[in-house]
């Protein structure tokens, strides 16, 4: 090509390697502007996460603490609830015990003195009463006790 300002005055013809440099000059320009925007863009979102990553940790690590905390606690009631929880067992059964201890020790006894005791009032109580004569009702040849003639309908 020639100098420019040949060019001005006179008829210039570019060539066709010419312009096809010009374009892919062009085409790179654009290239590296769109490249450079996107470049910008990721550098925004980068700084971005990373202020996002910084304020969650400083806000989880207290949290985390706090949950440690509370398993702990919890582990400990759970401790003393199993500890309770056996020393209730151990009185269950220790309760039983007595009680299978006391009920044969003093359960057959006390069945034969109330035992004692009914059949005296019963027999005192006869006693007292003058006993009726005993009549005996026959019904279609069959006889039947005094006792259950008090349980028939009168007619």
């Amino acid at each position: 090509m020639g100098s420019p300002g040949r060019c001005l005055r006179e008829r210039c013809t570019v060539s066709g390697g010419e312009v096809a440099g010009i374009l892919v000059a062009v085409f790179w320009a654009i290239l590296v502007s769109f490249l450079a925007v996107a470049l910008a863009r990721l550098a925004q979102t980068l700084r971005a996460t990373t202020k996002l990553v910084a304020d969650v940790t400083e806000q989880a690590v207290p949290l985390l603490a706090d949950a440690s905390t509370a398993v702990r606690s919890a582990q400990t009631q759970i401790d003393r609830v199993d500890a309770i929880a056996s020393d209730v067992q151990e009185v269950t059964s220790n309760a039983s015990a007595l009680s299978t201890t006391v009920a044969s020790t003093f359960g057959g006894p006390l069945v034969k003195v109330a035992a004692f005791g009914y059949g005296v009032r019963r027999a005192i109580s006869r006693k007292e009463v003058p006993a009726k004569p005993s009549r005996r009702t026959v019904i279609v040849g069959r006889t039947l006790p005094s006792a259950r003639r008090g349980k028939r309908k009168k007619d």
